[in-house]
């Protein structure tokens, strides 16, 4: 099929740091998507500059009738998505249009894949978290999986280079109200900031570095993959930073105030937009994963990857593809499970996953 003989499909929030980089690399790949978002003035000059036809509304508290009329998938980059998922996945399932999201928020994970039993009743595929969150972590977990079958236990852990976006940032803080996050015995349980600590040498050639517990949006979407019940997710920080992680447990509830989050969110405002495009050329993303059964056996992987935003871009772009392209089943699902174990080492700049330890078959 070519790529003018595509159905026609939309990335939303196209004027963001990462659906401006989405929307322009569409482009050169000769794709024609319709770019959306709630601001008339950028979208406008934005789809006048790539030559795209455009859409402007917003989505709270719904978006609006007709929005998403005679789209076929809509690639949705507009963050923080807490508060933007729920009403496109709605507007998705009665326009009966592919979903698509760039989140690694737990709770959105869990909220789409809730509605799984209507996605399939709709014709229509429900994958979010199709970039840096959550596809190379999500292969790796599914690769682990099938390197150790009958694993209980999963750790996950990765490091990038380059800095976040503003929209990153803002979900961070967000988060940093509500403590830690890890799975038990298949139930996602609250613990407190930092609440794990280890040393993990991510392949990056510095050796082992301290690392402690995060609430990644692998906590939910692993255990969809892979089955196992007892998820960690971890990023390299100093001990001293660990430590005042600590401490913001015990303002955990001033953190959640809307003066405090608008505070917050005003100061990342004043930050740069995003890396920038020589920090995303110049840097990669390096994860680890571990898994263990009830025998006590283990098995180590390494996944090495391009910079978190090209990842991003790249990984969506060619997950839309593909749903545009061919037929899939309909439902809620992860990417590993819709793209294959295999698919994060097949994007540009990535490379095999490297085992350690008893790999099975």
């Amino acid at each position: 099929m070519s790529n003018d003989s595509l159905p026609k499909w939309m990335i939303y929030g196209a004027t963001g740091y990462t659906g401006e980089l989405m929307a322009r690399e569409a482009v050169r790949r000769g794709l024609r998507p319709v770019i959306a978002g709630r601001d008339t003035a950028k979208v406008q000059r934005l789809a006048k500059e790539l030559g795209l036809e455009s859409r402007v509304f917003g989505v709270s508290p719904a978006v609006p009738a007709g929005a998403l009329e005679g789209m076929a998938l809509v690639l949705h980059c507009a963050g923080p998505f807490s508060a933007t998922s729920a009403a496109m996945v709605e507007a998705c399932l009665q326009a009966r249009a592919h979903y698509l999201d760039i989140t690694g928020e737990i709770d959105v994970f869990e909220a789409a894949h809730a509605r799984a039993a209507e996605a399939r009743a709709a014709g229509i595929v429900v994958c979010p978290g199709v970039g840096f969150d959550v596809v190379p972590s999500d292969c790796l977990a599914a690769s682990l999986a099938a390197a150790l079958p009958g694993a209980t236990h999963l750790a996950l852990g990765f490091m990038g280079g380059g800095g976040f976006s503003r929209g990153t940032a803002k979900t961070m803080a967000e988060g940093f109200g509500y403590g830690g996050r890890v799975r038990t015995n298949g139930v996602i349980t609250p613990v407190p900031l930092a609440y794990r600590s280890r040393r993990i040498d991510f392949g990056d050639g510095a050796g082992a570095l301290h690392a402690v517990t995060i609430p990644w949006g692998d906590v939910s979407t692993a255990y969809f993959s892979t089955g196992i019940p007892n998820i960690e997710v971890y990023l390299p920080m100093s001990p001293g930073r660990e430590k005042a992680l600590g401490r913001m447990n015990w303002l955990r509830p001033l953190l959640r105030l809307k003066f405090v989050q608008n505070f917050m969110k005003r100061k990342i405002d004043a930050q740069p937009p995003g890396p920038t495009d020589e920090q995303r050329a110049t840097t990669r993303s390096f994860l680890w994963g571990e898994v263990r059964d009830a025998t006590g056996r283990t098995v180590t992987g390494h996944l090495a990857v391009a910079n978190g935003y090209t990842v991003t871009v790249i990984a969506g772009l060619g997950i839309a593809e593909r749903l545009l392209r061919e037929p899939a089943p309909a439902g809620a699902i992860t990417p590993s499970r819709l793209m294959g174990a295999g698919y994060a080492s097949s994007l540009s700049g990535s490379e095999p996953v490297r085992f350690t330890g008893a790999v099975q078959g």
